[in-house]
């Protein structure tokens, strides 16, 4: 058995189809509540026969508060082919974000590529909305969740993710119980054939290899970087639709390789009527820095930009 693909730290795909993963340290969930975190957490399964699984996080409140709260539906990043809800940075950060933002966190943890290529994340994450919406009568953890204010966020593939659930959404209206009121997309990850002038820079074949490891380990076979869950521009959706779409804020970093694609993304939005579109960058910062560094300076900005995007709802 030998290694069909590598990149170093991160994963090794075989020859007979298995994946070994690297993964970071793992947080444990705690349904006890914490007077340091401000907050619990808990892990439910959404579909155990794909298995498709999320974890729960939920803010301190005081014994006499009987509101509802927001909810933040989570996409974790890794190149639809690593990455868990479970990893610490991922933890930390969603858990403080919950306190920040005084919502509920509903992190997803969906099937990975190769072994589940697109669209396949983008069934199990929509998926998780509509098993949001049946277990709010049912589940202790989601019943002061408030469905007309629900958030779709992620970062990298997380936030391709909570692009394409939002035109799933918009393409299924009708059947659909949830209506989003935004999207908060972290260093969101796209492409297309087409390169950009950020990726036909000298020095910039490194990060081209490595993106183009990912789509290739993840888009359907015989597709290219056209495939709609790529290139944004190729995604089906009636010119109706996009002066309906939510609200959006894409985050960006300044020294993220991706940026760029972050910037057009933005730009096309505007350009499709779509009412609402922000877009904020992190001076000085790389590429998921909050993942990486969830208790910086820099990711308690995030945070505070956030919330403040989701309490204007």
């Amino acid at each position: 058995m030998s290694i069909i693909v590598e990149a170093p730290g991160i994963l090794q795909v075989f020859s007979d189809g298995s994946v070994k993963r690297f993964a970071p340290e793992i947080a444990p969930a705690s349904c006890e509540p914490s007077s340091s975190k401000g907050y619990k957490s808990k892990d439910v399964i959404i579909d155990p026969s794909k298995p498709i699984t999320a974890r729960i996080f939920l803010p301190d409140l005081a014994p006499t508060w009987s509101g509802q709260l927001p909810v933040i539906v989570y996409f974790h990043g890794g190149g639809f082919c690593i990455g868990s809800t479970t990893w610490i940075g991922y933890h930390v950060f969603l858990g403080d974000l919950s306190v920040a933002s005084q919502s509920i966190v509903l992190s997803v943890d969906y099937r990975l590529a190769p072994e589940n290529r697109l669209p396949v994340a983008y069934e199990d994450c929509y998926s998780s909305i509509e098993w949001l919406s049946k277990q709010i009568r049912s589940e202790p953890w989601l019943e002061r969740v408030d469905l007309s204010r629900v958030f779709l966020s992620g970062d990298s593939a997380g936030g391709n993710i909570a692009h394409q659930v939002a035109v799933m959404i918009a393409q299924r209206k009708r059947t659909c119980p949830v209506e989003p009121k935004g999207l908060l997309l972290i260093h969101p990850y796209f492409g297309s054939e087409k390169r950009t002038k950020r990726e036909m820079a000298e020095g910039a074949e490194g990060a081209v290899a490595m993106n183009d490891m990912f789509w290739g380990l993840s888009l359907p076979e015989g597709s290219d970087r056209d495939y709609y869950g790529c290139n944004f521009e190729t995604a089906v959706l009636d010119s109706t639709e996009w002066p309906r779409f939510p609200a959006v804020v894409v985050h960006v970093a300044e020294l993220d390789f991706l940026k760029e694609r972050g910037v057009m993304y933005a730009e096309f939005l505007k350009k499709n009527g779509v009412k609402s579109v922000e877009l904020v960058e992190a001076e000085g910062e790389s590429h998921v820095y909050h993942a990486l560094n969830p208790e910086s300076e820099a990711t308690r900005l995030l945070q505070k930009q956030m919330s403040g995007f989701i309490h204007n709802f």
